[in-house]
């Protein structure tokens, strides 16, 4: 029954209540939380690789705004896939080894990338994994020429192109590229060629993506280096590969350079200026 507010009402002097024990003050907070949690809790388990999902995509779709705003839409989402392909070959060989990796994050203007506890085992499972993102990122941009030829539109040609690009680069001999990752199984001095290299390149062609990847890259393998020079029983077997090991990996990176140099010298295709 409700009050009737024009009407006043005398109310009793009410007693304050008496204080309840500290105990209990807080047992129907704790009831009320552990109730939430119950409920909410098993939801944020089951969304949790959702959430993955949706931060991978986030950062697919600003990285095609980013890219189109210089090649247009169409481009921007084939450069963006080919650059997906890529790292699931990474995520998908790092399973193989028994190690967890996360979904690919982009960054516009700078790639995408990918992160685990480690790189395998020993340094023929890190050239592997160095390995896998070319291989499948090649098979990929390959998997456009045969679409370019039957429609006679050179975007796909140039998009393969990029894509050969793109893995040819990641095969520069110097961490942290993949090129890199697969000279683990190989003599360490070439980390140092392939650094002079680099520089070679950075001085030719100045470009701000190659002078983090000097940079990322002297950190990297003066790292690499010193922990070698310390040496220690763990550290010899890591680096520990077989020659016939040594062998197929080294069969395995030339055949990729070269075959990635033939891609680009067929699908590039001449600018013209109207």
């Amino acid at each position: 029954m409700g009050v009737d507010p024009t009407i006043p009402v005398t109310q009793p002097p009410v007693r304050p209540p008496a204080p309840r024990p500290a105990a209990r003050r807080f047992v129907g907070p704790l009831v009320l939380a552990g109730a939430a949690a119950l409920k909410w809790g098993k939801a944020a388990l089951l969304l949790a690789p959702k959430a993955k999902v949706l931060t991978t995509s986030a950062t697919m779709l600003v990285s095609v705004a980013a890219y189109a705003l210089i090649w247009g839409w169409r481009f921007a989402v084939g450069f963006v896939a080919l650059l997906f392909v890529h790292e699931m070959g990474h995520v998908i060989q790092l399973r193989r080894e028994g190690v967890q990796a996360s979904a690919p994050m982009f960054v516009p203007f700078l790639g995408a990338f990918i992160s685990a506890r480690s790189l395998g085992d020993d340094a023929l499972a890190e050239a592997r994994v160095g390995l896998a993102g070319p291989v499948l990122g090649s098979l990929a941009a390959a998997a456009l020429v045969p679409v370019g030829l039957a429609t006679g539109e050179d975007f796909w040609l140039a998009l393969a192109f990029t894509g050969f690009l793109l893995n040819l680069f990641n095969l520069l001999p110097v961490l942290p590229l993949d090129g890199g990752r697969a000279m683990a199984a190989m003599a360490p001095w070439m980390w140092f060629a392939g650094f002079a290299g680099l520089i070679a390149l950075t001085v030719a062609f100045p470009n701000p993506i190659l002078v983090l990847v000097l940079v990322l890259g002297g950190l990297e393998t003066w790292r690499r280096w010193q922990r070698r020079r310390r040496g220690g029983e763990e550290t010899a077997a890591y680096y520990r590969v077989a020659p016939r090991h040594r062998a197929m990996v080294a069969g395995v990176y030339l055949a990729l350079v070269a075959g990635l140099a033939v891609g680009m010298h067929a699908t590039f295709v001449e600018r013209t200026i109207s």
